[in-house]
């Protein structure tokens, strides 16, 4: 028996939302009772690429556009003004405007509260997306569009939870974001501001990612619900205004060029002269406004870059948790400062410990000879000691043993080992190292070192 026929059509409606339209009309063959079903489905999900099969250079053929086209037609009249959630439309393949005007605004009408769109013409470098019946959306998805709503006059989206900008020609005036009063999360990728001055001002925001954008000015957020913060950017101009009051979790990654640390590098430089390094030197504005983290990671470029704040680095009260991602050609100069004003770090991640010697970074490693090195260690209160991304190799293992020795609270050091390591890497060699390390462990603290590999346990040792 066809026991899924026998559902009543709101389980069968329920069912068919969770496939693509195309995957839900080709079940109209089924019986006289599927035939009109898929109408009914309160999700649309549109993707030229699924009818027009790209990888077989079928998106040329004007035939097969013409009869993507009527299908999407056919869809929306069989219809009619039935209520829709939520529209996926994905066209790649380049359609006229007008016509998906026409798509877009049918949908709105019948009040959906999610809209996602990618969309690329022919045309234009952008298609031009209007702000009609926007009230009513909860989510908003754009990709490859240009949103000029200056010309529209007053913004306002009462509804909106979720605005996610992907490679979006963004025209809006310094209010926009204020004008969306139930805003929770805001990613902006690859987003061309076009050298205008960027402020995300809100005070419902809790989720906010700013990735990869084109052409930014200066850069202002004042979200003080704001629980996290995720910046992978090109340093900006400068930071006016950063107010993060209720900070949760900060992940900062700057994005800069070799030339970039090489000036930010050079003895006796000339802040003022020098935009560049103005530009670098001006991070610290950034760093002072995420002071309230809890947990934070900081890539080797970012690290690297904080080495000309160290004298204005502020006090991190709150943090709990801080990572650290290394890189061979990248300095620890920030690190011993960083350190210091850590009162309350409780674990330190390290996503490999090779990096850039400078004369600095010895304070805090074994890198330099001198007789205060690890002078910044022993006021951290580290209890957790995590190595990620550990080779094996000599310096590695020496510098972990330093760590063990000059971290006074240190109670745990996990490190783990990829299955797919380098030839240079030997499992058994490592063990010795640290038997021999925790024979001579000298604290009268109890002690555990984990070594972890392919992220299963392979051997535990204990000091008491």
């Amino acid at each position: 028996m066809d026991h899924v026929s026998s559902l009543p059509d709101e389980v069968l409606y329920h069912i068919l939302s969770f496939l693509t339209t195309k995957e839900a009309a080709l079940t109209s063959i089924l019986s006289k009772r599927w035939r009109n079903l898929f109408t009914f489905v309160p999700n649309l999900d549109i993707d030229d690429s699924v009818f027009l099969h790209p990888q077989e250079g079928k998106e040329d053929r004007y035939e097969i556009q013409k009869s993507f086209m009527k299908f999407v037609d056919r869809v929306l009249a069989l219809q009619g003004n039935s209520p829709i959630k939520k529209l996926s439309l994905k066209l790649r393949t380049g359609f006229d405007s007008h016509r998906v005007d026409g798509w877009i605004s049918n949908a709105l009408a019948r009040g959906v509260t999610e809209l996602d769109l990618l969309i690329i013409l022919y045309t234009a470098d952008y298609y031009l997306l209007s702000s009609k019946y926007f009230r009513n959306l909860v989510t908003l998805k754009l990709n490859s569009v240009r949103v000029d709503w200056l010309a529209a006059g007053d913004i306002f989206l009462p509804m909106l939870k979720t605005l996610v900008l992907h490679s979006v020609r963004l025209c809006v005036d310094k209010y926009f974001f204020s004008a969306l009063p139930a805003l929770e999360e805001l990613v902006l990728v690859s987003v061309n501001w076009g050298g205008k001055d960027v402020n995300v001002s809100n005070a419902s925001l809790k989720i906010l990612t700013v990735n990869y954008n084109i052409c930014l000015g200066t850069f202002s957020v004042d979200t003080p619900s704001l629980v996290y913060f995720c910046f992978t950017e090109y340093v900006a101009i400068d930071y006016p205004v950063v107010i993060m009051k209720n900070l949760f979790e900060a992940r900062i990654s700057l994005l800069v060029t070799q030339d970039q640390i090489e000036r930010a590098r050079a003895p006796n430089i000339d802040w003022v002269e020098d935009d560049v390094v103005l530009r670098l030197v001006n991070m610290e504005k950034l760093i002072k406004g995420i002071r309230n983290v809890q947990y934070m990671y900081l890539s080797p470029n970012t690290l690297e870059v904080l080495s000309l704040c160290c004298e204005s680095m502020p006090v991190f009260n709150n943090l709990k948790s801080l990572t650290l991602k290394s890189h061979k050609s990248r300095g620890w100069q920030a690190m011993p400062v960083l350190l210091r004003n850590c009162p309350h770090l409780e674990t330190l991640v390290l996503e490999g410990i090779l990096h850039h010697v400078t004369d600095k970074c010895g304070y805090a490693c074994d890198c330099v000879s001198r007789e205060e090195k690890g002078c910044s260690l022993t006021s951290c209160p580290v209890k957790v000691l995590e190595i990620k991304g550990f080779r094996g190799t000599i310096k590695e293992m020496h510098m972990i043993k330093h760590f063990v020795n000059y971290f006074p609270c240190l109670m745990e050091t996990n490190i783990y080992i990829e299955e797919s390591g380098p030839p240079k890497l030997r499992v058994p060699q490592v063990c010795e190292f640290i038997a021999e390390m925790m024979e001579h462990y000298g604290k009268s603290s109890s002690f555990n070192v984990q070594l972890l590999v392919g992220g299963y346990l392979y051997k535990k040792w204990t000091a008491q």
